[in-house]
């Protein structure tokens, strides 16, 4: 009896120590492919945002990163909106927003954003004359069930949205989770970002609201959503805000003016 019980721990104890290291190396001979992936899935969204690339549209891994190619990526001092000597192949902006040593406290705000990263990462689509013909930014913020993580993307006149996506969130499918969905992606095409005081006055509204020129500031409501769309609005308004991107964009009119 004693020698079975033995056995039995013995063999539990190799099964555990065999499966760990088996987790462990596929972790680490993994985590190559998983970091090539992970990036290849944020160039497709900056992609997707920009219009460069449709919603539908399948591309390969070598289209992606050819599609991606023409796009200036830019670390840039939040609080300055100069850019920076970071590189933006080693910048990971959601690790350093969660690192003290890398962030600061944000202002109260109802995005939900506790901490501001020091450098954020930014895209800029050129044209062929190596002008700035849009930009992409990161943004995240709360919406009912956790953060939403997506892109906006701003045309060259820098106060009108070209596009909006989302690449993670937790909101409820049908309802919140129709940040997905094409058809209302697609409605944010040629809204307006700032009011006549220059503040932020993009919003989603609780309702349908008319064509970029009947109502410039308002996206059509998610139904049955409020509190994804009241959402959506905090996130855009903080990160489009001088607490947010505003110094870049800031920096990015002075280059056109010049």
């Amino acid at each position: 009896m004693q020698g079975s019980v033995f056995y039995n721990l013995s063999f539990a104890a190799l099964v555990c120590i065999a499966c760990a290291i088996f987790v462990s190396s596929s972790k680490v001979l993994l985590q190559d492919r998983q970091i090539f992936n992970q990036t290849l899935d944020r160039q497709r969204n900056v992609l997707v945002a920009a219009g460069l690339v449709s919603e539908d549209e399948r591309l390969t891994s070598e289209e992606t990163i050819d599609r991606f190619t023409p796009i200036r990526q830019v670390v840039i001092d939040i609080e300055t909106g100069e850019s920076t000597a970071v590189d933006p192949q080693l910048f990971d902006q959601r690790a350093a927003e969660l690192d003290v040593a890398t962030s600061f406290a944000a202002p109260p705000n109802s995005a939900g954003i506790n901490r501001i990263p020091f450098h954020a990462l930014v895209y800029e689509v050129l044209n062929e004359g190596d002008e700035l013909e849009l930009v992409v930014l990161p943004v995240h913020g709360l919406g009912l069930w956790g953060f939403l993580y997506g892109f906006v993307a701003i045309d060259d006149d820098l106060e009108t949205v070209r596009g909006l996506t989302f690449y993670e969130h937790k909101e409820t499918p049908g309802l919140g989770g129709e940040v997905d969905n094409a058809r209302w992606k697609s409605l944010w095409n040629g809204r307006k970002i700032f009011g006549v005081d220059g503040t932020p006055e993009i919003a989603v509204a609780r309702g349908v609201v008319g064509t970029p020129v009947e109502d410039p500031w308002l996206v059509d409501g998610l139904s049955g959503a409020t509190i994804t769309g009241r959402g959506v609005t905090n996130l855009l308004r903080f990160w489009l805000s001088q607490e947010g991107y505003g110094p870049y964009l800031d920096r990015l009119q002075e280059r056109e003016d010049d």
